[in-house]
């Protein structure tokens, strides 16, 4: 992934995701924003390097591809029982990202108790625009557009769980390492795109990222 003033990489190892982190979003997939946090895992190849706009290709076996834009943080250093303090101090930077969603495919695992992994954890599936190096990140909007219509509209002091309480809520269960990404949930409005749609998402201070949904590839 690409660093801001900076002609080094961030090597993305795991991807950890929280659910339903924002009240409203919360309330539009039937959940009760008291629960504490709950995680999910994408795999490495997940992750897209959006600093400069891209395509990214509508996926197959699903008819309800959604986008969730989210604030994203990631580690430089490791985490194991860690106080929120402690949890600032190892992360390396923040970025813009987008979690797209084979919802259709979510939700059928959802009701029948399964992993939501054909749902979530797909490749190219974490689009993440540049890294800008911080220890913390100030209150921001957070905004999405599709084709120039806002979808998406909050602020990151929305979040039910912050940063710093999330990694250190995390770092309860595993030891998080150097190369990490927490993508700390979405606002409401999650939806829908189909080939032609452009996403813009935008997060103050954070350099933009842009996504161009296209045509799925014919099988030879």
């Amino acid at each position: 992934m690409t660093i801001e003033e900076s002609d080094k990489c961030f090597p993305v190892n795991r991807i950890y995701c929280v659910g339903k982190n924002y009240a409203a979003h919360a309330r539009e997939m039937g959940r009760d924003e008291r629960e504490p946090p709950f995680f999910f895992m994408k795999p490495a190849n997940a992750a897209v390097d959006a600093a400069h706009p891209i395509e990214l290709e509508y996926p197959p076996q699903t008819s309800n591809f959604h986008y969730e834009l989210e604030l994203v943080a990631v580690l430089g250093a490791p985490l194991r029982n860690a106080t929120q303090e402690e949890a600032i101090e190892a992360i390396f930077g923040y970025a813009v990202g987008l979690d797209m969603t084979r919802r259709d495919l979510q939700l059928e695992a959802r009701e029948k108790g399964r992993p939501w992994e054909l749902g979530k954890s797909f490749s190219r599936s974490a689009p993440i625009g540049a890294i800008r190096q911080a220890k913390e990140w100030p209150d921001s909007q957070i905004v999405l557009t599709v084709n120039g219509e806002a979808r998406q509209e909050s602020r990151t002091s929305m979040m039910l769980w912050g940063v710093a309480e999330s990694l250190a809520f995390l770092s309860q269960f595993d030891t998080l390492e150097p190369g990490d990404v927490l993508m700390t949930g979405t606002p409401a409005g999650v939806g829908p795109v189909t080939p032609g749609d452009k996403m813009v998402g935008t997060i103050t201070q954070l350099r933009p990222i842009e996504v161009l949904i296209t045509e799925p590839k014919q099988d030879r």
